[in-house]
């Protein structure tokens, strides 16, 4: 269980779901409910499958490019830390990552679940690095399913979340989604500098 709360909570944190509340609305506004619906369960099934890949995919791929899993929790602990930082100054960017020309391209399609809700908003580099991590980190069995119901239960949330986006926003209107958005970017910080300094006494260890 506290393995299943540590990877549940690390996620969360770095997708930050309640981040995208404000695009979702914007891209969703014109959207019956039936619509939004639909929208949300596809962004979390993308978001589901995204992750999936990544956690077990992601090892592989580094093996390809040579790139040591070390390596790999720096560069994903500075893409982390910088997330948090955004979140915590409020300056992560309302599109969060996704530009005007994106944004507006987005809302004249009919799907915009995979990207720009899935990708880049919730899935980006910083939880994709985090998951090839974890799959280094817990090799056995019990804890790669472990790992696989903390991302089953990300997407689930991720799904009511944005279901809810419209609600949530006339409730916690936009100070209060900023004010947890930097509650959440302290965390995100914590994380990534965990990452960092746990990586870098590995490799002063191998020296």
């Amino acid at each position: 269980m506290e393995l299943f709360i540590y990877i549940f909570a690390a996620l969360f944190s770095v997708l930050n779901p309640l981040g995208a509340v404000p695009i979702f609305v914007g891209l969703t506004q014109d959207y019956t409910k039936v619509e939004r619906s639909r929208v949300s369960l596809w962004t979390a099934i993308d978001v589901f499958i995204i992750l999936i890949i990544s956690f077990f995919i992601g090892e592989y791929v580094l093996k390809f490019f040579g790139i040591s899993i070390d390596a790999l929790r720096i560069a994903g602990g500075l893409i982390i830390v910088s997330s948090g930082f955004s979140l915590l100054t409020g300056k992560f960017s309302k599109t969060r990552g996704v530009n005007k020309k994106v944004e507006n391209d987005a809302q004249t399609r009919n799907q915009i679940a995979l990207t720009p809700l899935a990708i880049p908003m919730l899935a980006g580099p910083g939880s994709i690095s985090l998951l090839i991590a974890f799959y280094q980190d817990y090799t056995q069995i019990s804890e790669k399913v472990i790992a696989v119901c903390a991302i089953l239960a990300v997407a689930i949330v991720i799904y009511f979340v944005l279901k809810s986006a419209h609600y949530l926003s006339r409730i916690l209107g936009a100070s209060g989604i900023v004010a947890i958005s930097r509650i959440i970017g302290f965390i995100v910080i914590a994380i990534g500098v965990q990452y960092i300094s746990s990586s870098v006494v590995n490799i002063f260890k191998t020296i």
